[in-house]
Order: C-alpha cells, then structure tokens, then sequence
C-alpha cells in the first residue's frame, strides 16, 4: 500500500512537471539591426540635417567673431608700433601704450567670447542629438516588439551592439530571423510625402559640434599671446 501511494505520488509530479513545461512557450528569436533601423529612419535624417545647418550658422558666427577680433590685433599692432615710435612725444606714446592696452584687453575677451560660444554650442547641440536619440530607440523599440509579437518571437536580439572585443553580438544568424527591413515598413507607413529617404553624409551620423575656425578666417591671436584654450 505505501509503495502505491509512492508511485501515484511520484507520478503526480512528473505530471505537474510536464503541465508546467507545456505551459512554457517554445522559444522563437527574432534578429533586428536598430543602429541601422535609427540612422536610416526619416525622423532622424530629418534631424541631422537640422542639426548640420545650425552647426553651419554657428560657424558662420564663429568666422564673424574671429575676424572682429582680427581687426583687433591690427589695431593692436598698430598702437604698439606707435608706443615704440622714437619720434612721437613721451606724451604720444603713453596716450598709444595706453589704447594698445586697452585693445589687448579687448582681445581677451573676444577670445574668451569666441570659445564660450563654441563650447556653449557644441553642448547644446550633443544635448539635442542625445535627447533625439533616446526617444528614438524608445519609439523604435516599441515598434520592433510589435513586429516580433505578430512574428509570434519570445526573443529578440540586437544585432548592432558589439562585444567587448568590438564584433557583434550575433556573429550569424539565419537571414530567415532577420526583421530589420519589416520594422522599417512599419516605420515608413507613417513617413510624410516629400520626407528624406536616404541619409546625408556619414559624417551626420557623429555629433556635430563647432570647434575651430573655418580656413580662412584665423583665431584671434596676437604676438606672444594665443588664443585660449
């Protein structure tokens, strides 16, 4: 009689076993590209080209600061010779010593203006792209997983992150996983008429941020005196 019991026991569990294995779905992966889904989306190309022409204009501004404070080092230039002239008076030449130091001063302060402006920019800008970004992965995420539901998946893999030895994640995966181009057909669906298709150049991929002068148009410096860094 106990080594009945027992053995209903023992089968009882395996039966609890197998309702519970059976109620586990049977794992399906799903692979999708999201660096190559968030680049090659409108909304992005849209805001790296926006990004780009206002990276353009603060350089403008930059170019227009520089050459003010170019014509500063002139004047500057200028009023140091005459503070050197042996003909002026001793009058002349303090009057000219005393506006050389002036423009110096006024030198600094472009410069200083020159790279709080740049600064100011750049931050303002990596903050704009890393705003954007986070709430595009967010919303592609989400239509990803809708994707990979309707696929019946219980696991999707990024395949754009790499390792820390700089390979992806998944070295292969059968091309027959793959939803990349389907969460892209999602996402055009709600494209606007006349809105970029194609990326801008690979570099508006990067943060834009304004750094240095355009060529042609110098820093401010003046004689034993750079520009600050």
């Amino acid at each position: 009689m106990k080594h009945s019991i027992q053995t209903l026991a023992a089968l009882a569990a395996l039966g609890v076993f197998t309702v519970v294995a059976q109620a586990q779905p049977a794992l399906k992966i799903v692979v999708v590209d999201m660096a190559k889904i968030y680049d090659n989306h409108y909304k992005t190309i849209e805001q790296n080209a926006k990004i780009q022409s206002d990276d353009a204009k603060a350089q403008e501004e930059v170019d227009k600061m520089n050459k003010e404070g170019n014509v500063l080092v002139e004047e500057y230039k200028s009023l140091t010779e005459q503070s050197q002239n042996v003909a002026l008076t001793a009058e002349a030449k303090t009057k000219a010593q005393t506006a050389a130091q002036q423009k110096l001063e006024a030198i600094q302060l472009k410069q200083r203006e020159v790279q709080t402006f740049i600064q100011n920019t750049r931050n303002s800008l990596q903050q704009r792209l890393q705003t954007f970004r986070s709430l595009m992965l967010e919303e592609i995420s989400k239509i990803a997983t809708e994707v990979a539901k309707r696929r019946g998946a219980t696991l999707m893999l990024d395949k754009a992150g790499p390792s820390l030895i700089g390979i992806s994640n998944i070295v292969y995966a059968d091309p027959g996983y793959e939803i990349t181009d389907e969460v892209m057909a999602e996402i055009n669906k709600t494209r606007p008429a006349g809105a970029p298709t194609a990326p801008p150049a690979p570099a508006a991929s990067a943060a834009p941020a304004t750094s240095q002068p355009a060529s042609g148009s110098p820093a401010v410096t003046v004689p034993g005196l750079g520009t600050k860094k």
